[in-house]
C-alpha cells in the first residue's frame, strides 16, 4: 500500500535524472503524481516552481526541489523506510562518494552518447570507454546481491538507470562482465524497478 501525499514529480520519460527519482519513490513505496514532461516543453507550473525548469523537480505541498541526488535523499529522509543511505556516517559518505563516482566516470559518457549533437566518432570512443569501465568493475558484483551493500541504496538507484538502457546505447556486455550481468538480471525483475519504468523506458529493451 503506498503512502498517501500531496507529492508530484515533473519527469522526463526518456531520462536517466528522472528515472532514478522514480526508483526511489518506488522502492519506499510512495506515491506520487509522476508528471511526464518531454526535454524543452516544460508546462507553466514547472517554470513557477523551478527557475531553471530542469528536470526532474519533486514538489511537496510549499517545497519544490530539483538535482537528482537532492531530490533523492529528501525522499529517503522523508519517507525512512526502508532505508536506502546507511546509518553510520562513514558508510554514508563512502554511499555519495560511490554517487559522485557514478556521476563523474559513466554519466557523462551517457549523455555525451545519447546527445544528438556528438559527433559519431566522439560516440564510438564514449562507447568503448563506458564498456570497458563497466566490465572492470563488474567483478565488484560478485560477492553482494547489491553494489557493494547487502542492501538496495540510493548507489543503486543512479547506476540502474544507466544498465536499463544500454541497449539503446549501442553497448552489450561481454562474458566476463557476467557478475554484472546477473546483478541486472536481478535488479530489473524486482517489482519496484518494473513500477518505476515509463512507457518509454519500457520500450528500451
Amino acid at each position: 500500500m503506498g503512502v498517501t501525499n500531496r507529492l508530484a514529480c515533473y519527469s522526463d520519460p526518456a531520462d536517466h535524472y528522472s528515472h532514478r527519482v522514480r526508483i526511489v519513490l518506488a522502492e519506499k513505496g510512495v506515491s506520487a503524481e509522476i508528471i511526464f514532461v518531454e526535454a524543452g516543453r516544460q508546462p507553466p507550473k514547472l517554470i513557477e516552481v523551478n527557475p531553471y525548469g530542469s528536470l526532474p523537480t519533486l514538489v511537496d505541498r510549499d517545497l519544490a526541489l530539483w538535482e537528482s541526488t537532492v531530490v533523492m535523499e529528501y525522499l529517503d529522509e522523508r519517507y525512512p523506510h526502508p532505508p536506502l543511505m546507511p546509518v553510520y556516517p562513514v558508510a554514508r559518505a563512502n554511499s555519495r562518494l560511490l554517487m559522485h563516482r557514478i556521476q563523474r566516470d559513466w554519466c557523462g559518457l551517457v549523455d555525451l552518447i545519447l546527445d544528438s549533437r556528438t559527433k559519431e566518432a566522439a560516440r564510438v570512443v564514449a562507447r568503448k570507454e563506458l564498456r570497458e569501465s563497466l566490465t572492470g568493475v563488474s567483478p565488484l558484483f560478485a560477492d553482494k546481491p547489491f553494489f557493494l551493500s547487502e542492501e538496495q541504496s540510493l548507489v543503486d538507484c543512479c547506476l540502474l538507470p544507466i544498465l536499463w538502457r544500454l541497449p539503446i546505447l549501442g553497448i552489450e556486455l561481454p562474458r566476463p562482465a557476467k557478475p554484472l550481468l546477473d546483478y541486472m538480471e536481478r535488479q530489473f525483475a524486482r517489482e519496484a524497478f518494473q513500477a518505476s519504468l515509463s512507457g518509454v523506458e519500457r520500450d528500451m529493451r
